[in-house]
């Protein structure tokens, strides 16, 4: 990009330039509208998230088998909701305010095999794929007992193909574990960002790991050009994949039924709050159009993305989504959040859900490793820094009158909010990457 585009952008989208300053920074977006409005530029429904829902009940038998920490879920791969009311009173005085809502913890970070969110739409999208080739193959059929798939015929079938996928780590441990599993042969693409442990990870699982000095995209590219090159290799498109954003969505009438169970109501009364951590934007993306589709207008969905690689804040304010990037601002995408380390967005998740995300927001690395601190010392809860993007947003919500206003939230309403925060991973993490992690909290 040349300056003078720079320079015209930054007159007319001024927060561009606190952006470039590396500013944590807060945008409201105004394109928000009701999901039946926004609903059709989503292309796609109700119906393909239960079409979703009902392949990975298929595939239950199979993962209880195949993955035994699933068997006590029967083979159902989701996460606890939890309360942190210690950590709420921590943060209450670090901010100097009363947080008025109830705040709440989604602990993705303890998804089944993987660890991470990215169990959700990694998995689903590569068990999407092992039924389709067992379908035309005609060694399956949907009202078959899918544990059938834990055997060594089916092992032999699978490896006679390969997946191929680019990640900064997370997307990478899902997809080749599952896949490894299946028995088919799997190639990672890792970026620059990608830790050493989850590298490691990978190849325990005989997953071949290519990895890159450049960044996320640049792994991306590296591994759709190799899966072109070979007719029975299958490429995961983190950047523009439905069948990814379809896992994620699952994830909504999930929260319903948890927050069922918990007693948690939602309606204009009981507004819910969701802050997501934001990479390319497949998994907050999926959650929140799930989350949408569950509790309609009354959830408010928010994304967080760390200042050195705010790329679908960039992406959706300016309007110009994947046609730009933050290094075209002279933002360096280099982060502690190795999951958000992402220089351009999704065209496919931004343009789909720009209607339906009411904010964005940034927050630095150290903010990051003083709230994964935090956490720790309150609740004994670890994650990783990325994990923690999405605790700072309640705050910024109740302090936005404009915001609030605009939504017609009510003071009232306002005190019987749920703000949940997305713990999208840390699982997996070793102990002493985890050391490491909270030695860098100023806490």
């Amino acid at each position: 990009m040349k300056a003078l585009d720079i320079k015209n952008l930054k007159q007319q989208y001024p927060l561009i330039d606190q952006l470039m300053k590396l500013e944590e920074t807060i945008w409201f977006n105004p394109k928000v509208t009701t999901l039946k409005e926004a609903l059709p530029y989503v292309t796609l429904t109700k119906d393909d998230v239960e079409d979703a829902s009902q392949r990975l009940q298929r595939f239950a038998p199979y993962l209880s088998k195949a993955f035994p920490e699933t068997a006590e879920m029967k083979g159902i791969i989701e996460s606890e909701i939890v309360m942190i009311p210690k950590m709420k009173i921590a943060l209450e005085k670090r901010h100097q305010t009363k947080l008025m809502g109830n705040l709440l913890l989604k602990k993705d970070s303890h998804l089944p095999i993987s660890g991470s969110i990215k169990a959700r739409g990694g998995i689903y999208e590569v068990l999407t794929h092992a039924e389709k080739l067992a379908f035309e193959h005609g060694l399956l059929a949907k009202n078959d007992d899918y544990s059938q798939l834990f055997s060594d015929k089916f092992r032999y079938f699978f490896s006679q193909y390969s997946i191929a996928v680019g990640s900064t780590g997370n997307l990478g441990l899902s997809i080749g574990i599952i896949s490894a599993k299946l028995g088919f042969k799997v190639t990672v693409h890792m970026s620059a960002n990608a830790c050493e442990w989850k590298k490691q990870n990978l190849r325990s699982h005989h997953v071949t790991v290519i990895e890159y000095q450049q960044d996320y995209g640049f792994a991306v590219e590296q591994g759709r050009k190799a899966a072109q090159s070979d007719p029975n290799c299958f490429f995961i498109d983190d950047e523009n994949s439905k069948t990814l954003f379809l896992g994620y969505s699952v994830a909504g009438q999930r929260v319903r039924e948890q927050f069922k169970k918990l007693n948690v109501k939602v309606d204009n009364e009981h507004p819910l709050f969701v802050y997501l951590p934001c990479g390319v934007g497949g998994g907050p993306g999926g959650v929140a159009f799930g989350l949408k589709l569950a509790f309609g207008d009354n959830v408010h969905c928010i994304f967080a993305e760390p200042t050195h690689s705010p790329c679908m804040f960039l992406g959706v304010y300016t309007g110009l989504h994947d046609n730009i990037s933050v290094q075209d601002i002279g933002i360096d995408n280099i982060t502690a959040a190795d999951g958000l380390a992402v220089g351009r967005p999704s065209g496919f998740v931004g343009r789909a859900m720009e209607r339906l995300l009411d904010g964005y927001y940034t927050i630095s690395d150290q903010h990051m490793y003083d709230l994964l601190s935090l956490l720790n010392k309150q609740e004994h809860i670890q994650l990783e820094p990325s994990a923690l993007a999405g605790m700072l947003g309640p705050f910024l919500v109740e302090e936005n009158q404009s915001y609030l206003d605009r939504f017609q939230i009510s003071l009232k309403a306002l005190k019987n909010a749920t703000h949940l925060v997305w713990a999208t991973g840390g699982g997996m993490v070793p102990k002493e990457e985890m050391c490491k992690y909270l030695n860098f909290g100023n806490i």
